[in-house]
């Protein structure tokens, strides 16, 4: 007529006890008479999680499930009332209750209301913490305190069954020694037990020689711990790297894409890697028609001076039958066609970072080439009307718009000089010009003496055949005032070069 009190964790321990009880009812029809209660809310709604998922359990619980669900019990039920004092124990019962180390809850009042009769038993099922009664009751003491604080005589037996989730002392043994680990950290575990595994560690391996010895360590908690590793990681260089007549010599650098599998390393080039790898090396090409109206010429202009090393050739006949053109930037990694349909530019380029941006840029530029007054001057038909331009243009002199490219910086470099000083006065030549400067300060805002003035005389030219680096020269008796005008014009002429692609 005793009663058998299991206090379990209400996920995992008491779902697989459960089963385990259910099977033996069933195999022993003895012992049917006895219910099996489970009084946990968490551990009831964790078993519904264990009857649905079932098919996913081991091959054991599968095979079941042509009959039934296992987790469908027949002779445990849910205490579906946690009250204690309602609870109907005049006779012989098996009662699951959380929580485990009977600290508090219904397992600790049901402990309370046991502990004195002998004919009932606390079965203790896993690891029991020290500090808790779970583990006081173990060491067989002859009185407990209960949660009102009374002593009361402990009568009730007392067992402990090994049904931990974690593994044991002799099963961590037995995976070390398999395992052959060079250093091995004990952690997580009751102290002594710990040190009972570490001294067994230490007997088992102080045959072998000391250099094969794995370090035993059991650090208290927040000690750090360093290890060392000595490794040395070999690849294998294969393909196009090592296909070579000569030998590689001691400290040369190879360039290639290292690639590991299954610990394994090897080297190799980029066209190599669907050869010697399961890795595919891909490119993503773009093409975009960009409205233009404008002309060739037009786009000549812009390109070049925006960017540096344009090239241009024929890309076949347009649509009017006339020849397309088209130019490459950056080696050709971004091209512009023109010609091919009617009032459309197409750029095509290879998606990277500096592709992506030089499209980007030429895509804009092509926009602004047909608003700009550049682009309509040299788009549109001279008027029939006489004048006289105070400067010839490129209609008159037959020039083509490259070449007044120095010309017209040489402006620049004038007009910038004229926001600075009053007094600047410049002679052009060809593709040099000079200018002098007079002024009746100093750089430091002191004003000269009456009558005196500073005078800076400066000389830009730019040499045949380039338009891109201009060559400054300046001569001031203010050495301050000096070094500040070719610094002010060197920045000028780095902002109209066209950018380099290369």
């Amino acid at each position: 007529g005793g009663r058998c009190l299991i206090p379990v964790f209400a996920l995992g321990r008491a779902q697989e006890l459960l089963l385990i009880l259910d099977e033996y009812w069933q195999a022993n029809p003895h012992l049917q008479s006895i219910p099996i209660w489970y009084a946990s809310k968490m551990a009831s709604r964790a078993l519904r999680v264990y009857q649905t998922y079932a098919n996913m359990m081991n091959a054991r619980i599968r095979a079941q499930m042509d009959i039934g669900n296992p987790f469908h019990f027949n002779f445990i039920q849910n205490l579906k009332s946690i009250d204690v004092n309602s609870f109907d124990d005049r006779n012989a019962s098996v009662v699951f209750a959380s929580p485990g180390m009977l600290q508090s809850g219904v397992s600790r009042q049901l402990f309370d209301r046991w502990a004195a009769d002998s004919k009932n038993g606390c079965l203790i099922a896993g690891y029991a913490v020290e500090g808790t009664l779970a583990k006081e009751i173990m060491n067989a003491p002859k009185e407990v305190t209960t949660l009102e604080g009374r002593r009361q005589p402990l009568n009730c037996l007392v067992d402990y069954v090994s049904f931990s989730a974690h593994v044991d002392f002799m099963q961590n043994r037995k995976f070390i020694s398999q395992v052959e680990p060079k250093h091995i950290i004990l952690v997580h575990g009751q102290k002594d037990e710990m040190g009972r595994l570490k001294s067994a560690l230490m007997l088992q391996y102080r045959q072998q020689p000391e250099n094969k010895r794995p370090t035993i360590t059991m650090p208290p908690n927040l000690q750090e711990v360093k290890l060392r590793f000595t490794r040395r990681r070999l690849a294998k260089v294969m393909g196009s790297l090592a296909d070579r007549e000569t030998e590689p010599k001691e400290g040369e650098e190879v360039g290639g894409i290292l690639v590991t599998q299954n610990f394994n390393s090897k080297i190799v080039s980029p066209r190599d890697l669907p050869t010697y790898t399961p890795l595919r090396l891909g490119s993503v090409s773009s093409k975009l028609h960009v409205p233009f109206a404008g002309q060739v010429p037009t786009l000549r202009l812009f390109l070049n001076e925006m960017f540096q090393g344009v090239t241009e050739e024929e890309a076949g006949l347009g649509f009017d039958g006339s020849p397309c053109v088209k130019f490459g930037l950056h080696d050709k990694q971004v091209t512009v066609t023109t010609g091919k349909t009617r009032s459309v530019a197409i750029v095509e380029w290879k998606a990277s970072s500096v592709g992506d941006i030089m499209a980007d840029s030429v895509i804009a530029l092509l926009m602004h080439a047909q608003s700009s007054a550049a682009s309509i001057r040299l788009t549109s038909k001279p008027c029939s009307h006489k004048r006289t331009p105070e400067t010839p243009s490129a209609e008159d002199t037959g020039e083509e718009p490259e070449r007044k490219r120095p010309r017209t910086l040489l402006r620049i470099f004038h007009d910038i000089l004229l926001e600075q000083f009053d007094s600047v006065d410049a002679v052009y030549e060809a593709r040099k010009a000079t200018f002098e400067i007079n002024t009746d300060t100093r750089l430091d805002q002191v004003a000269l003496d009456d009558g005196k003035r500073l005078t800076c005389n400066v000389e830009i030219e730019f040499d045949d055949g380039n338009d891109v680096d201009a060559k400054i020269k300046v001569e001031c008796g203010d050495e301050k005032l000096g070094k500040n005008v070719q610094e002010c014009l060197k920045n000028v002429a780095k902002s109209l070069n066209p950018i380099k692609s290369e």
